[in-house]
């Protein structure tokens, strides 16, 4: 941690303590200039969560398989549980405790490990820039099993970031994911076994903290070992987004359906065409980097669903059956919520007619069949520029 790092850092350990000496109840908001937020909570001065807005999935699932080895993350039931508050996480692990699915002392060191992940990332991204700090009394946990001493946090974090800075990795960040760039030359360094689980494990899935996790080992160690790798070129660190957290598809089933209810920060692409394999083609795109989908392939119930889902991005299929892709457009740019919403058109050509009555009905951008992932992603980008957390390059200088 640098000097200015450490100042910024100083100055949040004393709101923490000040929280600690008024025996505060509630929540902890802290935001930077750069739009990152962290939230803590407390309940009668004691820290007992803690979550950020980048991985909170994974690292839910990341801890929840390091700690709880029985438990079958993928059959985790999350009915019942409110996915659209900022502590939906505690509420998961809450609702497996008191299911008796896993025990006092696993929800505990899950507790305190997401503690410290959370805080080191704030750690680390405090920097000259503003930040600022809010509290509110109206949010509070009421299942608190762990209280963490908030002196002995600072000094694990603290120790923590002076082991990361005396291995060279100062300008990186254990959420960054490698990825293999020149496996040729990897391959004539290093034994085929050694190369096989680059090949598996260095592709850009999981990141610094899942493959310590993975590999039973310190984070610090493993960024260790790939640094020489990523000096040489043969590896990159790079950005990834979260995990699904859930992905639904919707057909000519009745809307009075239950649609679940899923976590609302992360972008969700919506897809309405009526056909089975492209919208499992822009499914497997689109969850892939970290973002969520659904899939609509009845036209007629497009408009409820998609009022009720709220999506931040549209793709539309012009040709379909009863209701074409130019009166869905139309219907979406007749109502308020998707006045603004972009709205991508998949055509099977590059006709020009197409495309200028498509504009007229309200199309943002168009998709030309066959669908091609790095347009698609592109497109994303462009124009989810702040919300959509895609993969993409990461170079040496991390800074904020």
């Amino acid at each position: 941690m640098t000097q200015t790092q450490l100042i910024q850092f100083n100055r949040i350990i004393n709101i923490f303590h000040k929280c600690t000496q008024l025996q505060f109840s509630g929540q902890v908001n802290i935001r930077d200039t750069k739009k990152n937020n962290w939230i803590f909570y407390y309940q009668l001065g004691k820290l007992v969560w803690a979550t950020e807005g980048t991985h909170i999935y994974r690292r839910l699932r990341r801890n929840l398989a390091d700690k709880c080895h029985h438990l079958d993350i993928n059959s985790i039931n999350f009915s019942g549980v409110d996915l659209s508050v900022d502590y939906w996480d505690f509420l998961i692990i809450e609702n497996l405790y008191k299911t008796q699915k896993i025990t006092n002392e696993q929800i505990n060191n899950i507790i305190e490990k997401t503690i410290f992940e959370v805080t080191c990332d704030l750690a680390q991204k405090t920097n000259s820039s503003s930040f600022f700090c809010e509290q509110n009394q109206d949010v509070q946990l009421e299942f608190p099993v762990i209280s963490t001493s908030v002196d002995i946090l600072f000094q694990q974090i603290q120790l923590f970031w002076n082991g990361w800075s005396e291995a060279g990795l100062e300008n990186f960040h254990p959420n960054l994911s490698p990825v293999l760039r020149n496996p040729d030359l990897l391959r004539r360094q290093v034994s085929p076994i050694v190369y096989n689980n680059f090949e598996r494990l260095i592709n850009g899935q999981y990141t610094l903290w899942d493959l310590a996790a993975k590999m039973k080992q310190s984070v610090v160690s493993v960024a260790r070992s790939l640094l020489p790798f990523i000096q040489k070129g043969i590896t990159e660190l790079i950005e990834i987004g979260d995990l699904p957290l859930a992905v639904f598809k919707v057909n000519n089933q009745s809307t009075n359906s239950p649609v679940p209810v899923i976590n609302r920060k992360v972008p969700l692409i919506a897809c309405v065409d009526d056909s089975p394999q492209v919208c499992k083609i822009l499914e497997r795109i689109i969850t892939a980097n970290g973002m969520r989908f659904i899939a609509i392939q009845d036209p007629i119930q497009a408009l409820p669903i998609l009022i009720e889902n709220k999506p931040d991005l549209i793709i539309l299929d012009l040709i379909m059956p009863v209701v074409n892709g130019y009166e869905v457009c139309s219907q979406l740019r007749s109502t308020s919520l998707f006045a603004k919403t972009p709205v991508v058109v998949l055509t099977g050509s590059d006709g020009v007619f197409d495309r200028v009555r498509a504009k007229v009905f309200g199309a943002t951008e168009f998709i030309t069949k066959p669908i091609d992932s790095d347009k698609v992603i592109g497109m994303v980008k462009k124009y989810l520029p702040t919300e959509a957390k895609v993969g993409k390059p990461y170079h040496l200088a991390f800074s904020y």
